[in-house]
């Protein structure tokens, strides 16, 4: 059935659902993980005078507690429930999904509201997991039908800020993509390729100075050109502060389309990504794509490369290769963005930061890499960062967890590597290449 065939005449109330995916609460509100989905949908049902309710997640009583995917969670803990015997009884369930590696917490969720709200009243799973796997979204989670795709009468709808706490509004000026790569789904849950002609109208209607881009490709749109002007007028008239697109920039059209660099910066634009998916080879056309982007104005502390890692079963890239790559990075200053792969029909992922010797079981290690590449390049991958954004040329643990006495510190924070490297025992360059050693496997 379509989303639209769930909404009768008896339904009065619907409970809009975020499972307990394992994010820290610090991060719940942050562009990355705000369910624009269910806030778009609160306000296409809020058109047809339907009472809403969204419930997100749970809080957390301990602040120690560590979200972490080997932790198994429910929507709620039993004394939430018992605190929350409230008189808004749904007529119908929504819950959304992320990662279909992160299967399992949407199972609960739907476990959750079934006991609670009994099975007579329809739960409707919908988001990137049930559009990728919808068989095994509807028989794993017991739901009662999943929605595929986008809705179309949500997506010409203000989406309910008011439910959540953020100062940004979430845009998307396209829907698809022109590109089919191997390790994203979205030609799958969108494949028709939808241009929006002007966004200033809806930017200004959701009433919030932040504008955060959703887009899978966002340089693609036909109209872009227009769209940039219109974020440049809305920049001088103080109508927007900021502007940020979560995925990154598409650096074939940067190379036949320059000029839209200057564009880019002109509206606002932080933190620009380009994708460096390939090998080493591909070194002068990331570097040329780098170039623009410098031309335009920003600045190469404020780039951030996608290298996806962990990818393909043959002839993949392993650790040596993607090392060097780090490496080139580093030489030309600008920071990486860490995407560790994960299959696309795999539906769990209990990789652990507090663990050790994990395998294949545990989650996705490709046979060109090992459980202790896999995190050595994680680790590499965050000195690296703290580097390039402060332009610095080597990092210390000892010097960031502040256990070297602060004169001695402030003494050794004005030496570059090679004279540090004797005194400091943990001295990291991120402009030499790093083996993934055995030895080191207990430190990372």
């Amino acid at each position: 059935m379509e989303f639209d065939d769930w909404i009768t005449e008896d339904v009065k109330r619907v409970l809009l659902v975020e499972p307990n995916f394992p994010i820290p609460n610090k991060s719940r509100n942050h562009s990355n993980f705000l369910p624009i989905g269910l806030l778009k949908i609160a306000g296409y049902l809020r058109t047809k005078s339907i009472e809403v309710k969204l419930v997100r997640y749970e809080e957390a009583n301990d602040s120690k507690k560590k979200y972490d995917n080997t932790v198994q969670t429910t929507l709620f803990s039993d004394d939430v429930v018992d605190e929350n015997k409230d008189e808004f009884i749904p007529d119908l369930i929504c819950v959304t999904s992320i990662f279909t590696y992160w299967s399992k917490y949407v199972k609960n969720a739907v476990s959750y509201c079934k006991r609670k709200y009994g099975k007579d009243v329809p739960v409707l799973v919908g988001g990137i997991y049930a559009s990728l796997l919808k068989d095994h979204c509807k028989e794993y989670t017991g739901c009662d039908d999943v929605i595929f795709g986008t809705i179309e009468g949500a997506e010409k709808c203000k989406p309910a800020y008011d439910l959540v706490d953020v100062d940004y509004q979430i845009i998307h000026t396209t829907r698809g993509c022109i590109r089919q790569c191997g390790f994203c789904g979205t030609y799958i849950i969108e494949p028709k390729w939808l241009c929006k002609e002007t966004i200033k109208d809806e930017i200004l209607r959701n009433e919030k100075k932040k504008v955060i881009f959703y887009d899978n490709n966002l340089l693609a749109n036909y109209y872009i050109e227009d769209i940039l002007d219109e974020l440049i007028e809305l920049k001088k008239e103080r109508k927007i502060t900021y502007v940020e697109s979560q995925s990154g920039f598409d650096g074939r059209i940067l190379r036949e389309k320059p000029y839209l660099a200057k564009k880019l910066k002109d509206a606002g634009f932080k933190n620009p990504k380009i994708a460096w998916d390939h090998s080493l080879n591909q070194k002068d056309l990331i570097k040329e794509q780098i170039d623009i982007l410098l031309e335009g104005g920003f600045k190469a502390k404020e780039l951030s490369i996608f290298m996806i890692y962990n990818y393909e079963e043959k002839g993949g890239l392993d650790y040596t290769e993607m090392e060097k790559k780090r490496v080139k990075c580093a030489e030309w200053g600008v920071q990486i963005t860490d995407c560790r792969y994960r299959p696309l029909e795999r539906t769990d992922d209990e990789y652990s930061s507090y663990k050790r010797h994990q395998t294949n079981d545990d989650y996705h290690i490709n046979p060109n890499w090992t459980d202790h590449e896999i995190r050595k390049f994680r680790r590499n991958i965050r000195r690296h960062n703290i580097c390039m954004r402060h332009e610095v040329d080597y990092h210390s643990t000892l010097l960031e967890r502040k256990i070297i006495p602060q004169k001695k510190a402030a003494k050794y924070r004005k030496m570059t590597y090679d004279e540090v490297k004797d005194k400091l025992p943990d001295a990291w360059s991120p402009f030499k290449f790093h083996k993934a050693s055995e030895q080191d496997y207990f430190k990372l």
